[in-house]
């Protein structure tokens, strides 16, 4: 029997007698000073050890400090900072291709948001679905300013069923206002993922066959709650020709990675915030289409493509009659005539409610072109003597190039121009890093040759 344990064991040698006579004030004392006794031999201890850092709060440890993402080099300068950005960015449109690819300019997409309780975990700050419902919107604005002949509609995973949030329009502010109040989008309950995609499906199935069909999720479950064999579901979306994408932030399933690998799609699992606005943002330019086998060999003529018949409206001054629109019913003044039934439409792009024609404006076909057409890189300009015709201001904003002087310390980037010269291929015309950047990122077309 182990050995029976007293008083003086627990109050060091302190019998009950004298305990009871000691008052509050000083027993609390005592019992203090013998914990700061062992804390004090614990020190004594661990002296001669390596000092253990103390350990912040939680929300220290995950917080990121974006000042101290760019950091100075031993100057003090943050050049070198730019520098790899500006590399990284020019890597990014080396490894894209730069000959004509065909792409579906036309795209419908159902956006799936993951509605479910476990979306409130905080491993992503503040909140999973806070963070989702953030780059939803970044993502819905940077989609339909890239594809302008877009349609978007959202669908939401909760309770086990599938949820319609906003219908598939082509208008950017009426696809976020489904998702701008936050207290009708409380997570709740298990995903299912096969109810959502038969949603989904459902609303792309009356589409023509010369617009894309896609799906992407966005899930951070690890369970699924479905009321049939999901499998089957995956076998209709690869018949109707629909590509599924989905972004993970828990972990890999099977089953989410067999519906992207089945249907052409993408599949990626987010390890922090940004990785996670990376794996979304890679799904806004279109997908490129599989190449054609060529009947009669190489030299054959490539098939022949389905015509699209569209058309370019008149629009409406602010000063003219109010009328009834054929999309919503209501007494607007301004708006757009379909030119086949002059039928009134509020926004373009979209399908006429009376005729089925697409109705579409020339800047936004305009805009959609340069995915079909990319603007090839330009070539760094490293050295003067092997340059010629070499003009002293840049041709798109006029700026005289500075010559500048090789440090000996500062190592050369591959893909970056020591003198800030980049040149098009076509046009050979010289023009600085910022506009060599905003050409290729934001203006998609070459100010000197317009390719």
């Amino acid at each position: 029997m182990p050995p029976r344990r007293t008083n003086d064991d627990y109050m060091g040698g302190q019998s009950d007698s004298d305990v009871s006579m000691l008052d509050e004030d000083e027993l609390t004392s005592r019992v203090k000073a013998k914990g700061k006794g062992k804390a004090t031999e614990g020190r004594k201890g661990d002296k001669g050890k390596s000092k253990v850092k103390e350990q912040p709060y939680a929300w220290e440890a995950s917080y990121t400090r974006t000042w101290e993402t760019v950091q100075e080099d031993e100057a003090g300068s943050l050049h070198t900072a730019v520098r790899d950005l500006i590399a990284k960015g020019r890597r990014r449109r080396l490894l894209a291709p730069a000959e004509a690819v065909r792409r579906t300019i036309i795209r419908h997409l159902i956006l799936v948001l993951d509605l479910s309780s476990s979306m409130m975990d905080r491993d992503m700050r503040p909140t999973r679905f806070d963070l989702m419902l953030q780059y939803a919107r970044e993502f819905i604005a940077e989609w339909f300013d890239q594809n302008p002949l877009g349609q978007i509609g959202i669908v939401g995973m909760r309770g086990g069923i599938g949820e319609r949030i906003g219908e598939m329009s082509g208008n950017p502010q009426d696809v976020l206002r489904s998702i701008a109040e936050r207290h009708k989008l409380e997570p709740v309950g298990e995903p299912s993922l096969q109810n959502a995609i038969e949603m989904a499906r459902s609303s792309m199935s009356h589409l023509p066959t010369n617009s894309s069909r896609e799906i992407t999720i966005i899930f951070g479950s690890l369970t699924t709650c479905d009321p049939g064999n999901i499998h089957d579901t995956l076998d209709e979306c690869v018949k109707d020709k629909i590509r599924i994408s989905l972004v993970a932030l828990a972990a890999e399933m099977k089953i989410c990675r067999e519906l992207c690998v089945k249907t052409g799609g993408q599949f990626g699992v987010a390890l922090n915030e940004g990785h996670f606005k990376d794996l979304l943002f890679e799904l806004i330019p279109p997908p490129a289409q599989r190449a054609l086998t060529r009947a009669n060999g190489p030299g054959a003529a490539n098939p022949a493509a389905d015509l699209i018949m569209m058309g370019f409206p008149t629009r409406l001054p602010v000063t003219s009659q109010p009328s009834l629109c054929v999309c919503h019913g209501e007494l607007k003044s301004e708006g757009f005539l379909c030119p086949r039934c002059l039928a009134k439409v509020c926004d373009v792009p979209t399908d006429c409610d009376i005729c089925g024609l697409m109705i579409v404006s020339s800047p936004h076909l305009a805009r959609s072109y340069h995915h079909l057409f990319p603007v090839k890189p330009y070539t760094p300009i490293t050295n003067l003597d092997d340059a010629t015709s070499l003009s002293a201001t840049c041709y798109g904003c006029s700026v005289p190039f500075q010559e500048k002087v090789l440090q000996p310390n500062v190592p050369l980037v591959d893909g970056i121009s020591p003198l800030g010269r980049y040149r098009c291929p076509e046009c050979e015309h010289d023009f600085c890093t910022e506009c060599d950047v905003f050409i290729h990122d934001v203006l998609h077309c070459c100010p000197g040759c317009g390719k």
